[in-house]
């Protein structure tokens, strides 16, 4: 499968991307050789292969969601610039 030049400009247009003369010629040589890898991958026999959304198993790295005590509010509290009523006092983001 062959792209051409217009393609790229085309796709580059769509992608909002400024492409020069010389970009548009190696993107349009790069995309041959990977559209040639596609196709001779179509040729292999998939017959035999299960479809799989994820190619390797998924595992649950998360912990147990149990509850635990944390750290009295005053402790943290020591650490804040400015608190007021338990909170963290911070400057205004939008006026």
């Amino acid at each position: 499968m062959t792209i051409t030049r217009a393609e790229v400009a085309h796709v580059a247009r769509l992608a909002r991307l400024g492409l020069s003369d010389d970009e548009m010629d190696r993107l349009a040589s790069e995309l041959d050789h990977i559209l040639d890898a596609m196709q001779e991958l179509r040729q292999l026999d998939t017959s035999a292969i299960p479809p799989t959304a994820q190619v390797i198993p998924l595992q649950n790295v998360m912990r147990e969601d149990v509850a635990r005590p944390s750290y009295p509010a005053e402790e943290i509290l020591q650490n804040a610039p400015v608190a007021h009523d338990g909170q963290f006092l911070v400057p205004p983001v939008l006026e």
